[in-house]
């Protein structure tokens, strides 16, 4: 250094003091006469007001350094675990290699930055730290980074829950799962240990976290794609895309930065349950543009469309009445649908699946998966319709239905439903017949059917008509027992008298329950005891026969004729009447027999 550059300097520490209004201390005058020794040992206490003025009057000298100053200094030496350090003060720093472990490739005369963390320890040693200068200038570079836009460089350290560690300027930074790609990510590890590039989205002073996307970074190359795209998208354009999703209604296609639908229905010719049956996730495929919005933002594909339909390839040799063997892959409640070939289907209507008239549900003929055999019953080319039938491929049952089952024929067929006013039995498949409430017992007054049968049940059936034309069965239950009212008739005569309990009561009257099962019904005003009281429910007593009909099934009963007079004369009268109807009747069939036998006397006098 110049005698004249020392003299300035002087000059200017000089004249600083003179400003603060210290007193001027000589540097080399302050060093000569200090004791290091006795202030080492703390033998000799240093006036504090002194140092200051030493400390002032070094700023601003060659090699001066304030301490948490972050500057850049020069490897010169470099040891088994230390690097020394020349930051061109009086004296050289030491900094440990381990925070040189991020480089590897550190040499004698590299430029690294540090940080000032004391300008002399108790031994007088310069202390540094390049940990701390990096994390101090990696704040900074990243708060840079954050206000400008800056796109930096980030190794990917490792997995953490909901996303990655990233190591940016040396501070660890977090990797949301959500930013890493613009795809759903299902593999984290592949991103392990790889350099990336990033943009820094949000910084929490107070928590020094910093949160990093690469998903910012795609969005913003796609979006330019996207505009480019759109901007010659037209209706029938093929283009290549990727899977980029799969739902239950259809497939997201990657098209390059616009994502387009293919709908379930537009994936195959054939009938599918779910769109993975005919794709599957990252796989690239070609499709074409059926329909967008007017800004193009949702564009329908279709992958069908780009092979010929399937019924352009049927047969053309197959007509109306031929046989074809296909698989049921569609069952609704009024028929079931049968691809007979890959993307051709025919219906079966339920009424074509069996020749009863007593429609069911499909469920009950086929199931999904069934390989089953039908006939064409019409076919629609243009349209792409085709009808099938089951039934047609066996004998019509009704073509010798009155050969098998005619009138007054007795079979046992079994319940397959029933209404409000009859019952239906099947007697075989295809032959079902009524039966009417009222032919279901002699002697039960049946409210509804299910009191009396259920369905599945196997029931004896007489057959009463037959009509062949409207294919029509009407069937009898009760006839195929003897009619007990035959025999009731006689017991039940008008004027006798039977024992009977009450098993319901109304305002009208109460129905009375005989032991032979028959039923009768009292009047009200026939209701009354003896000593004036009225019978109730569940009361065994006598009863006399005031009216028998064996056609309708009735009788009529009373307890309270039984003691009455009056009502004794009425009963009388009634059966004189009936008695002597009885002999007119027999007298008639006298004298026809009398007038039988003359008209064949002369007849063999004649001969």
């Amino acid at each position: 250094m110049s005698e004249e550059t020392k003299n300035t300097e002087e000059q200017v520490v000089a004249t600083e003091v003179q400003e603060t209004a210290i007193p001027a201390v000589d540097p080399k005058q302050f060093l000569a006469d200090f004791n290091w020794h006795k202030y080492e040992q703390g033998i000799e206490a240093v006036d504090e007001e002194k140092l200051q003025h030493f400390e002032k009057a070094l700023e601003g000298t060659v090699g001066f350094v304030n301490e948490r100053d972050v500057i850049e200094g020069t490897v010169i030496r470099i040891t088994d675990r230390d690097a020394i350090i020349d930051i061109n003060s009086k004296s050289e720093g030491v900094i440990s290699l381990n925070e040189f472990r991020y480089n590897q490739g550190l040499k004698e005369g590299d430029t690294v930055e540090v940080l000032v963390d004391k300008r002399e320890d108790s031994s007088g040693q310069l202390v540094l730290s390049h940990k701390k200068a990096r994390v101090i200038k990696a704040w900074e570079r990243v708060n840079n980074a954050h206000e400008t836009g800056e796109v930096v460089n980030g190794f990917v350290k490792c997995r953490t829950r909901g996303g990655m560690i990233v190591d940016v300027f040396g501070i660890e930074a977090f990797l949301p799962g959500s930013q890493i790609d613009v795809k759903p990510i299902r593999d984290y590890d592949q991103y392990v240990e790889k350099t990336m590039e990033f943009k820094v989205v949000k910084i929490n002073h107070e928590f020094k976290n910093v949160v990093v996307s690469h998903k910012a970074l795609i969005e913003a190359d796609i979006e330019l794609q996207k505009k480019e795209i759109i901007g010659q998208l037209e209706k029938g354009q093929v283009l290549e895309g990727i899977v980029k999703n799969i739902t239950s209604y259809g497939v997201f296609v990657d098209l390059g930065g616009v994502d387009g639908l293919v709908h379930i229905t537009d994936l195959s010719w054939s009938r599918i349950n779910h769109p993975n049956e005919v794709v599957e996730l990252d796989q690239k495929l070609n499709v074409v543009i059926l329909d967008f919005d007017d800004n193009k933002s949702r564009i329908q594909l279709g992958l069908k469309q780009l092979s010929a339909h399937p019924w352009e390839a049927l047969n053309d040799t197959l007509k109306v009445g031929d046989k074809v063997t296909g698989e049921v892959v569609v069952i609704a409640d009024y028929g079931a649908f049968v691809e007979v070939e890959q993307g051709v289907e025919g219906l079966i209507h339920v009424s074509e699946m069996s020749w009863s008239t007593h429609l069911r549900s499909a469920q009950d003929f086929v199931k999904v998966g069934d390989k089953v055999e039908a006939q064409v019953l019409t076919l629609d080319r243009d349209d792409r319709k085709m009808s099938l039938g089951i039934k047609q491929l066996h004998p019509d049952p009704w073509t010798d239905i009155t050969t098998k089952y005619p009138v007054g024929s007795t079979h046992t067929g079994t319940v397959r439903n029933y209404t409000n006013f009859g019952v239906f039995v099947e007697l075989e498949e295809g032959i079902d017949g009524l039966v009417y409430i009222s032919d279901l017992s002699w002697t039960k007054k049946i409210k509804h059917p299910s009191d009396f049968v259920t369905v599945g049940d196997k029931l004896e059936v007489q057959v009463l008509e037959l009509d062949v034309e409207n294919r029509k069965l009407n069937l009898g239950h009760k006839q195929t027992q003897d009619n007990p009212w035959d025999a009731h008739e006689a017991t039940y005569a008008i004027g006798s008298t039977h024992e009977g309990t009450i098993k319901e009561k109304n305002d009208k009257g109460a129905v009375v329950s005989f032991a032979d099962g028959v039923e009768g019904f009292a009047p009200t005003r026939f209701l009354e005891k003896e000593d004036g009281s009225k019978l109730e429910k569940g009361n065994t007593i006598a009863f006399i026969v005031l009216e028998f009909s064996k056609e309708y099934r009735r009788v009529v009963v009373s307890h309270t004729s039984i003691f009455r007079e009056e009502e004794k004369r009425n009963i009388k009268t009634a059966v004189k009447k009936s008695v002597d109807a009885e002999k007119t009747t027999l007298g008639d069939i006298g004298g026809l027999a009398a007038l039988k036998e003359k008209m064949e006397a002369g007849t063999k006098k004649k001969k």
